[in-house]
């Protein structure tokens, strides 16, 4: 019973790292987009280079951090990576196909009237 619960709170912790990995790209994504239409505005917009270089260095300030921050997280992941082997009962224990770590469930989701 102990085993399990075990386990159980394992696979959550090791699902939660996946799918916030998973969210910080998605972030570091949804930032280059956002560069990218601001450089497409400036540019429609017909003005100068200095228009819009406050915001592109604020943007870039995000980026250098989100990347910062994405790999404390994935040091985190390695940090319990390592601790799982601490833990009796988790040092075999894997989940699907070999892969040490759960995938991220990926869901489509719909807005429904």
């Amino acid at each position: 019973m102990r085993k399990q619960v075990i386990e159980n709170a394992a696979y959550e912790v090791a699902t939660q790292v996946r799918a916030v990995e998973e969210s910080m790209d998605g972030a570091l994504a949804e930032i280059a987009e956002l560069q990218a239409r601001v450089l497409q505005a400036n540019s429609v917009a017909g003005v100068g280079f200095a228009t819009v270089h406050p915001t592109l260095q604020q943007l870039a300030a995000a980026v250098t951090s989100l990347v910062d921050s994405r790999g404390a997280v994935l040091a985190c992941h390695a940090a319990l990576a390592d601790a799982r082997t601490k833990v009796p009962g988790l040092r075999t224990v894997s989940w699907g196909d070999g892969d040490d770590c759960p995938e991220v469930a990926k869901t489509d989701l719909r807005i429904v009237a």
